[in-house]
């Protein structure tokens, strides 16, 4: 197995600890977004391992028995409990001493739980555990993701006290680009004439309240939630009666039910990337400003 450095974190491969003087600090991440912060903060003092493959689900993650017994070797994990069932369960077997559950660091605001009631799921399918808790997307807030970076750095301070200076550093480093990224989205979506967005999944609340944004969203906090036909039939007469242009679906799911609903209401489907999973090209930050070109065109903004 090969664990590359913060340049260059794996992915979907199984995590080690390195954790003696001098050596880089094994940290493992549950999926993209603190995979980023990881290798951010931590820099060449760090070796990433992230548990969800480019292209996979992060909700849909199954483990192998491999990923599973490595926990135990990896010297902290970055996760956020809720969103990835069998991640909590691995965390809770065996690094629940060397694990930050990302939502304990900031405000969380809650999922839009009484208008999805009624989706239906497989037959097989267990709820999620973050239905009925708060909405675990924080990292698409900028400033709560930099508030993540910070506390990521603490972990990693306490495991490398004569690095504690170094990881600080690159933790305010990105606070400042992560600050420029949200006056970006402040400055950009100000004076758009609309500000209505349907989405398929619940998954832009923090995006929303933090830029002036109304979220609608076909299915629930988890995108392989069906929605209801009464659910269906709600967002389409919203998304007439706001002259709504464009249905915004994730890159990693079915686009099948925003392309019949932008069909049914006359409006266009494009993506707008939750970031659950690695970009194809650039990272979080360049993203972020391609949904900010979308959100944009999208609500017919100047």
């Amino acid at each position: 197995m090969l664990l590359l450095s913060a340049c260059g974190p794996s992915s979907g491969s199984e995590p080690t600890s390195s954790s003696s003087a001098g050596k880089a600090i094994s940290v493992t991440a549950g999926f993209y977004p603190y995979e980023f912060v990881a290798a951010r903060v931590g820099g060449e003092d760090v070796q990433v391992t992230n548990l969800t493959s480019p292209g996979g689900e992060p909700h849909d993650l199954e483990l192998t028995p491999q990923q599973v017994a490595a926990l135990s070797r990896t010297d902290l994990v970055v996760y956020s409990r809720g969103f990835q069932p069998a991640v909590d369960e691995a965390v809770d077997q065996q690094a629940a001493d060397r694990a930050l559950d990302v939502l304990t660091t900031v405000e969380l605001l809650e999922g839009d739980h009484d208008a999805h009631e009624g989706e239906s799921k497989g037959a097989d399918e267990p709820a999620h555990e973050d239905e009925g808790a708060g909405d675990p997307h924080v990292w698409l807030d900028p400033v709560r993701l930099a508030t993540i970076a910070e506390a990521v750095a603490e972990q990693l301070a306490e495991r490398a006290p004569e690095r504690a200076d170094g990881f600080r550093q690159r933790a305010a480093e990105l606070g400042a680009e992560l600050k420029t990224l949200d006056e970006e989205l402040r400055s950009g979506l100000a004076d758009c004439p609309r500000k209505e967005i349907v989405t398929s999944h619940d998954a832009f609340g923090y995006l929303a309240a933090s830029y002036g944004l109304e979220q609608v969203s076909i299915a629930g906090l988890s995108p392989e939630d069906e929605a209801s036909p009464k659910r269906l039939a709600e967002v389409a007469t919203f998304a007439k009666q706001n002259n709504v242009t464009t249905i915004f679906f994730e890159e990693l799911a079915s686009p099948k039910v925003a392309q019949s609903l932008a069909r049914e209401v006359g409006a266009e489907a494009q993506v707008l990337s939750p970031l659950e999973g690695p970009p194809d090209t650039g990272d979080y930050l360049s993203a972020m400003r391609t949904n900010l070109d979308s959100l944009r065109a999208a609500l017919g903004c100047a």
